[in-house]
C-alpha cells in the first residue's frame, strides 16, 4: 500500500554551484509512502505527515543557503553558532559568508541537486517516521515555465523571520505588459539580465574591491544576527531600496517606463511560487 503527498508544500532556498555560483532556487516538494496499515486502517495520517515534513522543510531548508559539503571548492569554519565560509568558482571568483549557523545546511553530498539534497532530507528526517512505513520516497521538483524567469538571491534585514537571511533565492517568473499587451521581447531581456543574480541594495554595500576582482561586499544587522557576503560584480545587480518582491516589480515598472516614456507598463514579479507583486506606470 502507498500513500502519495503531491506538491506538499515548496522550498525557496539559494544554492552553491561549480559552474553558476549562487543560484535562486524553488522547488515544488512530493512524498511517497510505502508501509502496511495502522490500527486506524490508515499508513499515516495526511494530517500527520503533512505537519512533520511541511514543518521539517520549512525549518531546515527554506530560506536557507545549501552547502554541498563534499565539493572540493567549498571550506568552511563553525565557530559556535556562526559559520565562515569561502566557495570557488570555476573560474576562480570567490563567494564568502560570515552568518549565523541557521542561515546555512549542510548537504552531505559534492553537488546540489533535486536526488542530493532528497536523500540527505530523508536521513534527517528518519527517526520521525512510524515503525510502520517501510519505504519514504521524498522528491523535488522546479515549477513548470513555459515563459520567461530568473533566479535571484537576495537578503532582506528589516524582515522578522527567515527572509533576513542574507543569501536565499527564488526561481521567479516576469511578466510585462506594455500599453496592456504581453511583452516576451522584454521579459525575456529581464530574464537574462537576472540570470542566476544576486539583488543588492546599495544600503547594505559596504565596498567594492579596488583590485582585479572587483568583489562587492555586503553586511548588515537583523534580528537573527550579523551578516556579511562577499562575491564578484558581475553577479550583483543593486537596487537603492530593499529588495523585496514589491521594490523589485516597482524597479523594472521604472526602468522600464524610463526606457519607454510614452508607453503605459505593467509588471507581474513573481517571488518564488504563486505570489508576488504588480506595479503599473
Amino acid at each position: 500500500m502507498q500513500l502519495f503527498v503531491d506538491n506538499l508544500t515548496n522550498v525557496d532556498f539559494s544554492y552553491l554551484d561549480d559552474q553558476r555560483g549562487l543560484v535562486g532556487e524553488t522547488w515544488l516538494a512530493s512524498a511517497l509512502l510505502d508501509g502496511g496499515l495502522n490500527q486506524t486502517s490508515m499508513i499515516w495520517d495526511f494530517g500527520l505527515v503533512k505537519k512533520v515534513l511541511r514543518n521539517w522543510l520549512d525549518d531546515q531548508l527554506d530560506h536557507r543557503l545549501l552547502l554541498p559539503i563534499q565539493s572540493k571548492q567549498l571550506q568552511y569554519e563553525i565557530k559556535q553558532d556562526r559559520i565562515i565560509l569561502s566557495w570557488a568558482f570555476a573560474n576562480e571568483e570567490v563567494l564568502t559568508m560570515d552568518a549565523p549557523i541557521e542561515a546555512v545546511a549542510l548537504i552531505d553530498a559534492e553537488k546540489i541537486n533535486e536526488i542530493s539534497v532528497a536523500q540527505w532530507s530523508l536521513k534527517q528526517l528518519a527517526s520521525e517516521f512510524p515503525e510502520n512505513l517501510e519505504h519514504i520516497q521524498l522528491s523535488f521538483e522546479a515549477e513548470e515555465i513555459s515563459g520567461a524567469y530568473y533566479h535571484y538571491s537576495h537578503g532582506l534585514k528589516k524582515h522578522d523571520g527567515n527572509c533576513q537571511r542574507i543569501a536565499h533565492g527564488h526561481r521567479s517568473r516576469i511578466q510585462i505588459w506594455q500599453n496592456g499587451t504581453r511583452d516576451n521581447d522584454l521579459e525575456s531581456i529581464w530574464a537574462e539580465r537576472w540570470a542566476d543574480i544576486y539583488i543588492g541594495s546599495e544600503e547594505d554595500l559596504v565596498s567594492i574591491s579596488s583590485d582585479a576582482k572587483q568583489q562587492m561586499h555586503f553586511a548588515y544587522d537583523a534580528p537573527q544576527g550579523h551578516f556579511e557576503l562577499t562575491l564578484p560584480q558581475r553577479v550583483c545587480y543593486m537596487m537603492n531600496s530593499d529588495t523585496t518582491v514589491e521594490c523589485i516589480s516597482a524597479h523594472i515598472a521604472n526602468v522600464l517606463q524610463s526606457e519607454n516614456p510614452t508607453s503605459s507598463i505593467t509588471v507581474k514579479a513573481f517571488e518564488g511560487l504563486h505570489k508576488g507583486a504588480i506595479s503599473e506606470i
